[in-house]
This record gives C-alpha cells, sequence and structure tokens, in this order.
C-alpha cells in the first residue's frame, strides 16, 4: 500500500562540501511522486522539527535547488542536539500533526539513531511512516559503509593542504604540524598522505587515533626524520590519544574545556598543534617548529569540492527516496564498492547503523604506527575525484661551480 503524505527532510551534525547534494536529490526526487502532498524542509535539524520551523520545498524552483546543490554546508542549516526518547516523542508528535509519512534524516551516527528512534514511535503508535537515514560525514566513520559523502571532498582539502605545506616548507626547511579532524577515526588524517609525490616530500609522519600516541617514540620520530630530510612535516589527527584512550592534549595541559556532551575540546582549540610544537622545541635541537589547526576549513571549502563526491551524495538521497516510496522500506542507505572504481547502494537495517563507529583498519597503518600503507593510498584517490593536482619540481641540472671556496 502506498502511503501518502508529506515529506519532510533535514540536515544534522557538522555540514559538508556535498550535504546539499543529498537534500536536492531528495526533493527533486520525492517530487515525482504522486502520493507526496508536500515536501518540507526542517531548519536546524531536529530542533526544527520540534519548533514546526519548516520551509515548503515544493514551492522552490528546480534551478534554484541545482544552485544550492553546488554550495557547501547545510542549506537548511543544522544542530548539534543530540535527542533522547522523550526529545523523540515531541518530533513524532510534530510530524504526526502535519501528516508526514517520509522522513529523510541527514547526518552521520547521532542522526541515524534518531530516525531509528523516531521510527519506533510510530511503530509503538500503529502510525504507517517511513524513515530513512541518509549518511553524511567528513570523518568517515558510519559502519558497513565504504565511504560516506562529505568525505572525499573534505580528504581532497586536506590533501591539497599539504601539498602546499610541503612546498613551503620545503623552501624553508623546519618541522611543520597540520591538526587535522578526526575525534575516533583517522580516515581524513589520513589523506594527507595523497600529498606526496616524491619520495622525501610531506608528510613524512601521520598520528591517527586508531593507534597510541607515545611522547617518547613522537620525539624519536620526529629527530630521525629532521636528520634524515632536514625537515618534517607531520599530519596530526585531534583525537590521539594514549594506550587508554585519553586524549593526548588532555595528558599535555592542566585545564581542558568540554563541549556540550562532556567530550574534551580538540582541534578546535587549537592548543594540540601549539603543545606538540612546543615539546618539539623543549626536547629537540630545531628552533623553526610551526603548527596549524585545519579546524572548520576542511568541511565547507567551496575550492576543493571532489565530482565524485557530489555524484554520490546526490544518489543517495535519490535512492532514499526510491527505497522509502517505491519499496515501502525503512532503514539507512549504504554506499558498496563493487569495482575500481564503481559503488553501488543498498539500505541496511537502522540499528546496525546506529551508535556506531568505524576506525581505520590495520591494513591501512603502518607497521610503526607513524603512517599510513600504500593500500590506503590506492582506496582513497579515487575518492578524490578527477582534476586531482600534483606538485611538481624542476628538473634542471645543476651549473657547475667556478670559483673554489
Amino acid at each position: 500500500m502506498k502511503l501518502e503524505g508529506k515529506v519532510l527532510v533535514a540536515q544534522g551534525g557538522g555540514p559538508t562540501a556535498v550535504i546539499n547534494q543529498s537534500m536536492v536529490g531528495v526533493v527533486l526526487e520525492a517530487r515525482k511522486f504522486t502520493q507526496v502532498t508536500r515536501v518540507y524542509g526542517a531548519l536546524n535539524g531536529v530542533q526544527g522539527i520540534i519548533n514546526e520551523d519548516f520551509l515548503d520545498l515544493t514551492q522552490e524552483t528546480t534551478h534554484n535547488l541545482e544552485q544550492v546543490a553546488l554550495c557547501p554546508s547545510s542549506a537548511l542549516r543544522s544542530t548539534r542536539d543530540k535527542p533522547d526518547e522523550a526529545y523523540c516523542k515531541k518530533i513524532f508528535k510534530v510530524l504526526k500533526a502535519h501528516d508526514i509519512r517520509y522522513f529523510f534524516y541527514i547526518g552521520g551516527n547521532d542522526s541515524s539513531d534518531t530516525v531509528r528512534i523516531v521510527n519506533q514511535q510510530a511503530e509503538v503508535a500503529g502510525y504507517d511512516f517511513r524513515a530513512i537515514h541518509i549518511p553524511k560525514t567528513i570523518d568517515k566513520d558510519l559502519v558497513l559503509n565504504d565511504h560516506t559523502p562529505g568525505y572525499g571532498s573534505a580528504a581532497r582539502y586536506v590533501a591539497q593542504a599539504f601539498m602546499g605545506v610541503n612546498l613551503d616548507n620545503r623552501a624553508l626547511p623546519g618541522v611543520y604540524i597540520g591538526v587535522v579532524m578526526g575525534r575516533h577515526a583517522g580516515f581524513l588524517t589520513a589523506a594527507a598522505s595523497l600529498a606526496q609525490k616524491y619520495n622525501d616530500d610531506g608528510p613524512h609522519l601521520i598520528y591517527l587515533p586508531e593507534r597510541p600516541f607515545h611522547r617518547e617514540q613522537f620525539l624519536a620520530d620526529v629527530e630521525k626524520t629532521y636528520a634524515k630530510y632536514g625537515r618534517c612535516v607531520i599530519a596530526v589527527s585531534e583525537g590521539i590519544g594514549d594506550g587508554k584512550g585519553t586524549p593526548i592534549i588532555a595528558k599535555l595541559m592542566k585545564d581542558t574545556e568540554t563541549d556540550a556532551h562532556g567530550n574534551v575540546q580538540l582541534s578546535g582549540t587549537g592548543m594540540l598543534g601549539d603543545l606538540l610544537a612546543d615539546l618539539i622545541r623543549k626536547n629537540l635541537p630545531i628552533s623553526r617548529v610551526r603548527a596549524d589547526t585545519f579546524g572548520y576549513l576542511q568541511r565547507s571549502f567551496m575550492g576543493c569540492v571532489s565530482d565524485i563526491d557530489q555524484q554520490e551524495a546526490r544518489e543517495v538521497g535519490e535512492r532514499a527516496v526510491q527505497y522509502a516510496l517505491w519499496h515501502n522500506l525503512d532503514g539507512s542507505v549504504r554506499i558498496r564498492r563493487t569495482g575500481f572504481y564503481s559503488v553501488d547502494y543498498d539500505l541496511v537495517p537502522l540499528e546496525e547503523i546506529a551508535g556506531k563507529t568505524r576506525h581505520m583498519p590495520d591494513e591501512f597503518i603502518n607497521a610503526e604506527g607513524n603512517y599510513v600503507t600504500d593500500a590506503f593510498k590506492f582506496y582513497a584517490r579515487p575518492l578524490m575525484g578527477s582534476g586531482f593536482p600534483s606538485a611538481n619540481r624542476l628538473r634542471a641540472p645543476a651549473v657547475e661551480k667556478l670559483l673554489e671556496k
């Protein structure tokens, strides 16, 4: 039986460069179905749902939707609210009042869990309703998915940023530390490795949350690399921790800030890079040490959008609508790699995605725990999209010296 009623789409969590492609995919595909009476967009994610802050996207022009799809960040705006069961009951109450029969939520782990709970509320109430989670996260930490929309573009930014950093560091040698987003998973930091073209290119060292970070080993790695190349470029995940999972930033400083969910503030403060740089200055005979925190720049930089990322973000939105309206199903859309390079999509139960975190597999990390393997590079390169640049060097021969020194 086809459900007749309204469609609601919302965006949650951190923005990405391609999340609007998914939203537009939902809107344009849903407007094709005769059983859909209206297509609404909720402003500010789940917060907008309980406040009934809706836009009627049925009345938006196709041309403008396509223009919005090309823009980074969340056009419907977002929220960091983490709904519990009571919050989800309020969401369901609003959905029922507006006769919303199809709910599409674009987001990461927390968003998938929200969809799961809201769907349970509908089942308990005996309300005919379909809910689909659409994957999104630059961290690429959703389980079961080969990758997630948003990652390719953010990874492309990180890789290109380290290309430039390496050229700068080669011209004026020293130690450079770049802190990249990734609280629990190191996929985005690992993308810095794609900046390398020549054997002595940086980043020379990469530190990920999947491996314990030891201060003494870090200093030894930097000292060895600097002795070999006369410089050292380092990519560090904001989430690096000790063997017990304690964030390094919490161990290196006395007072730490926490966010609304009790998590220690990591790269947002810029402190991790400064603390690591200071650690090198105090323990090694290296004076030129610099650190940057990439922060929000990774998420919505307009100049580094992967075309593959855009295409797949649009398709997961379209497929979500097709699963709900053609097949009358609930679940989370999953991206599966089917070749080199191709993907396909299927639907998995919400409970298999919600509340779980994917980590870098062992085969992507070197034995020393301070870099990635070629297997990761082969895996990640297609996600960067077409037109991925490379940094070249002068190859002209040196002129023979005529004067004795």
